[in-house]
């Protein structure tokens, strides 16, 4: 059975155009850059592009595991929850995403403002 999704879910990427172990960068409107993570094991990930120490853009970070390294400090961010490692402190915030094959959605009520 395929799931067909409903107008709560957008249709932003397919898995192609995610690099392995890489991202890719969409635009919402109320919280402007999303970055979408692709791991080895072919998982997709979404997190606000602004890492929690001092806003450096996630989507430029190594990609390793589940955790990308932010290219200004190098914390790392948990990319299922977006939490920084320890000793560091702080969250990224992560957004419901849903994968159907090879087309990744994102929440739509999360791009506008909303909490999921």
């Amino acid at each position: 059975m395929t799931w067909i999704p409903s107008t709560d879910w957008i249709h932003v990427l397919n898995l192609e155009d995610v690099p392995v172990l890489g991202a890719r960068v969409v635009e919402g409107a109320a919280i402007g850059l999303v970055a979408v993570f692709r791991t080895e094991d072919d998982q997709v990930f979404a997190l606000r592009d602004h890492c929690p120490h001092r806003g450096g853009p996630l989507s430029q970070g190594l990609v390793f595991g589940h955790r990308v390294s932010c290219p200004l400090h190098g914390w790392q961010i948990d990319l299922e929850s977006g939490k920084a490692q320890a000793p560091d402190v702080g969250c990224a915030q992560k957004l419901s995403l849903r994968r159907e094959g090879n087309q990744i959605f994102l929440y739509k009520p999360q791009l506008d403002g909303n909490p999921p």
